[in-house]
């Protein structure tokens, strides 16, 4: 199920949302003109600024060449880099259907935070069950996925317009917002289950669903930790 867009109303301006759409963006065509020049020297740059748990947890086993700060600064790297469009198209697309919505309920700064704080629960999570990976991984999917989560728990009545498959052809229908978000963590969970063997004893590529997982939960979490942002007396934000 593929989400178009929601019916959930805003009362206020969405900037950090637009701010990180328009981050995330620039830097992934920086990342296309290094890539542009030498794939080995984007290799190079994936490595150096995407997590890798293997230099993470090696920094805490006080491995003398891998620095603690250094290794923590890459998890808040990661999260603007993208290793293909469609990589990047996805997760900015829903960052724009749903982030809207929690920027409105938490404020700009608020939001801001959350999003910086789940993306880090979910680059944790993905760490501590594939503590000996030498794979950089890098996308902003952990933290949206604290973004979805919140959404879960907030607007889980609201519809979402979704592009659902159907065997040979396709159809859009409204569905209720839990069904989309849960049917997505659903997903996610199952698969890191099935393939967290596999995962953690190869050195491969792939989706870090585990912390999609870690984030959609610490989304959920920190929504209720989080005060909502007050309405002025004239009805704003």
């Amino acid at each position: 199920m593929i989400p178009i867009r929601d019916d959930t109303p805003r009362f206020s301006t969405p900037y950090v949302t637009y701010f990180l759409v328009a981050l995330n963006t620039l830097v992934f065509l920086y990342e296309l003109s290094i890539g542009a020049q030498s794939h080995r020297a984007l290799n190079r740059f994936i490595f150096e600024f995407g997590v890798v748990p293997e230099r993470v947890t090696g920094a805490f086993s006080g491995v003398p060449h891998l620095n603690l700060t250094g290794a923590f600064l890459t998890i808040l790297t990661s999260m603007f880099l993208h290793a293909s469009w469609l990589h990047i198209i996805g997760n900015m697309w829903v960052l724009w259907i749903f982030g809207d919505n929690i920027e409105d309920y938490l404020g700009h700064f608020q939001f801001l935070v959350f999003y910086l704080v789940t993306g880090f629960a979910a680059a944790i999570t993905h760490i501590l069950l594939n503590p000996g990976s030498n794979v950089p991984t890098v996308g902003a999917s952990g933290a949206i996925a604290g973004v979805m989560g919140a959404y879960f728990l907030l607007y889980p009545r609201a519809r979402v317009l979704t592009l659902v498959p159907l065997i040979i052809f396709f159809t859009f229908w409204w569905l209720p917002a839990w069904i989309v978000l849960g049917y997505w963590f659903l997903i996610q969970f199952l698969s890191g289950a099935a393939t967290s063997i596999a995962y953690s004893t190869q050195s491969t590529g792939g989706v870090a669903v585990w912390a999609h997982v870690g984030g959609f939960i610490s989304g959920m979490i920190l929504i209720k930790l989080f005060p909502q942002r007050q309405r002025t007396r004239y009805g704003t934000w």
